[in-house]
Parts: C-alpha cells; sequence; structure tokens
C-alpha cells in the first residue's frame, strides 16, 4: 500500500543509519518533506541528503544530541524556521549498553535512559506547542519489545523502552482532544547490518524462539510508521504495536 503525506513535513530523531535511515528513505518516497537527525557520522548524514533528496521535496540533516533538552529546543527551533514548521516527530534515537545488572555501572544505566527516554520527553516537549499551533500532529515512539517482556542483560534498556510506552499512553490521553495523536511501534529482532554482522550466533537463538521462525526487517517497522503518521490512522492513537514475528502475544 502507498501513501501520500501531501507535503507534509516529518523531524525523525536518528536518522542516519538503521531503522531511522530507512524511516527517512520512506517519509521521502511517500511526498514529504523531512528533517533528520544524527551523531556520528558527517559524511553518511551528507550521502542521506544526496542519495534520498528529490527536487519537489525538501531534506536537511541536523547534527544534535537529543538526549540533551536544550540542543533539542534549538533543533525544534532551527527545523521550524528552515521547513515553515512540521507536522511529524518520529522519537527513533535510542542506544544500546548491555550488561548484567552485576557488572551494569551506572554510566551504562544513566546513558541508556538518557537517549532512550529522556529524548522522547525533549523532543516531545518543545513540538507539542507547534502542533497546538496547528490544531494537529503525530508523534511515533520507536519502543522495542524489550520493553514489553524484558530481556535479561538489558534492565536498561528495558527500563527506558517501558518508560517510553508508559510516556506515549499518557501523551496520547493529554493531547488527544488537540487532534495530535501519539503511538509506539515496538519492533522484535528486526535485521540490520550491524545484525548480519554478529557473529555470536544470537539471531539464530533469537530465531529459534520466534514463532515466524525468522526476523524483520527494517521495512516492516518503517512501513508501520507510514501507516500511522498518515491520515490512513486517523483513529488510532494511545497504542503500543508489537512487530515481533509473534514473540509476545
Amino acid at each position: 500500500m502507498s501513501y501520500n503525506l501531501n507535503n507534509k513535513t516529518a523531524l525523525i530523531t536518528g536518522g542516519s543509519k538503521g531503522i531511522g535511515k530507512d524511516i527517512v528513505k520512506k517519509f521521502i518516497n511517500s511526498n514529504c518533506n523531512v528533517a533528520f537527525t544524527y551523531l556520528s557520522s558527517d559524511e553518511e548524514a551528507e550521502k542521506i541528503e544526496k542519495e534520498f533528496g528529490r527536487n519537489n521535496l525538501k531534506i536537511k540533516k541536523y547534527k544534535s544530541d537529543a538526549s540533551n533538552f536544550e540542543a533539542s529546543s534549538k533543533l525544534v527551533e532551527d527545523v521550524i524556521k528552515d521547513f515553515g514548521g512540521f507536522d511529524i516527530l518520529i522519537n527513533n534515537a535510542g542506544i544500546t549498553k548491555d550488561n548484567l545488572i552485576l557488572r551494569m555501572d551506572q554510566d551504562a544505566w544513566k546513558k541508556v535512559i538518557d537517549i532512550n527516554l529522556n529524548s522522547c520527553f525533549n523532543l516531545t516537549k518543545c513540538s507539542v506547542r507547534e502542533f497546538i499551533k496547528k490544531k494537529e500532529g503525530v508523534i511515533i515512539n520507536i519502543s522495542s519489545i524489550v520493553g514489553v517482556k524484558g530481556n535479561a542483560g538489558q534492565s536498561n534498556y528495558a527500563a527506558s523502552k517501558a518508560g517510553v510506552n508508559g510516556f506515549t499512553k499518557s501523551i496520547a490521553l493529554e493531547l488527544a482532544s488537540r487532534n495530535i495523536r501519539c503511538n509506539a511501534i515496538a519492533p522484535g529482532f528486526i535485521e540490520t547490518d550491524m545484525t548480519s554482522k554478529d557473529g555470536s550466533g544470537l539471531l539464530d537463538k533469537w530465531i529459534e524462539s520466534i514463532p515466524l521462525k525468522r526476523a524483520g526487517i527494517v521495512d516492516d517497522v518503517s512501513e508501520l510508521c507510514l501507516f500511522l503518521a498518515s491520515d490512513k490512522a486517523s483513529y488510532i492513537t494511545g497504542q503500543i504495536i508489537n512487530v515481533d514475528g509473534g514473540l509476545v502475544t
């Protein structure tokens, strides 16, 4: 199914690789202007601008730390100035720093909470006035199945994503009367360049536990993002949608 976002504008955090990069591509291909953030490679971000750019649409990269409130506020100001406003916010920025609780240090805990959970607060808080002014808006938070079921060795990640889920439901209730929808997508094991290079056998172990007996692909997440951002999902808000091959039922 194709979606036409009718020259709307989306702000996508963590848009330079993996799931975020595919979301950027899909939204551009669906007639949506895109502002995306990155923190790692300037070269990779520039390649995305050139590769996905369209003559009739605008795409722009912003090097910005979503875990920092001041940086997030400045980012939103810059995007409004550069694009004239925006309609869709996708909180995709995230990291993992896995370890058993006996070995996990405070920095690993704090860093994951800051980037995965506090970033959602920062960008949502800074974007809400823009959406209220427009009398509409869409917020999509990229969560994880680990936030629903937990996972040994990922207590920090699970806590951050469970927080994202609770945040999503609360924001949906707060903003529904303003015609602003908020949903979360909780991917299971999604195959990316990083996971395909993992020689630990982890992928095979995960697949054994997945009812569909295969990993997901980034397209499974980005297509759902498109649907939730479109008018076809106008009656859906406050939902945590698992994309996990049946892992959690």
